[in-house]
């Protein structure tokens, strides 16, 4: 037996072992443990409000990009015990995009929501935000198994797919972001991730239908 083969055998028993899911859980949650003490500590520099914004919503990304990985990771090693992550994994997407929410709607705007409207309709990067996380919301409402019965598996499918349209819409929204400061190297980083994560989604679907 090859090395990798030891290894691949070693990962796939770690991933079905009782305690993966609690310490995958306690991973996702490290960051918001991280902001929250930051934030307490007044360690998020001169401008916290904006740190917190700006932290939520690249974490917000990030936990997308192992989201959409983990597919890939499980056709490609095998492993079929790494999709009991995906629904945590996917709600943990939704808990960092809601703090995002939270945290441009309390420090930027004081929750005037009258305010926060008008900002929605002015700004397109605020707009296509708000609208990826309306999607989101959908999704998150609809990650239980009670749903699926509701929907019926297909139909429960062919909503979740509204993934995909989320991951372009997230990338949209930060380079409108960033287009102010002319500063698109994050913006490459994340839109090079997720292409390359649609990209095997979208081959492997054409191969299944060819």
């Amino acid at each position: 037996m090859s090395l990798g083969e030891v290894a691949a055998r070693a990962f796939s028993a770690c991933c079905r072992h009782r305690f993966a899911k609690p310490v995958v859980f306690v991973l996702a949650l490290l960051p918001f443990v991280y902001l929250l003490w930051a934030a307490v500590a007044d360690q998020l520099g001169a401008n916290p409000a904006e740190a917190l914004v700006r932290a939520t919503g690249d974490w917000t990304l990030r936990m997308l990009c192992v989201v959409l990985a983990v597919t890939p990771l499980r056709v490609l090693t095998g492993n079929a015990a790494l999709a009991r992550f995906r629904r945590m994994l996917g709600l943990f997407v939704y808990f960092y995009a809601l703090l995002h929410l939270l945290s441009y709607s309390g420090f930027d705007m004081a929750f005037d929501l009258a305010d926060i409207a008008r900002d929605i309709v002015k700004r397109p990067f605020i707009l296509v935000g708000f609208v990826a996380f309306v999607m989101l919301t959908s999704l998150a409402f609809t990650s239980f198994n009670r749903a699926i019965k509701v929907l019926g598996g297909r139909n429960w499918q062919r909503l979740h797919r509204a993934v995909y349209g989320v991951a372009g819409l997230a990338i949209l929204h930060f380079f409108w972001m960033r287009a102010g400061k002319n500063d698109f190297a994050e913006v490459f980083v994340y839109a090079g991730v997720l292409t390359a994560l649609l990209g095997w989604r979208l081959s492997r679907f054409l191969n299944q239908k060819s």
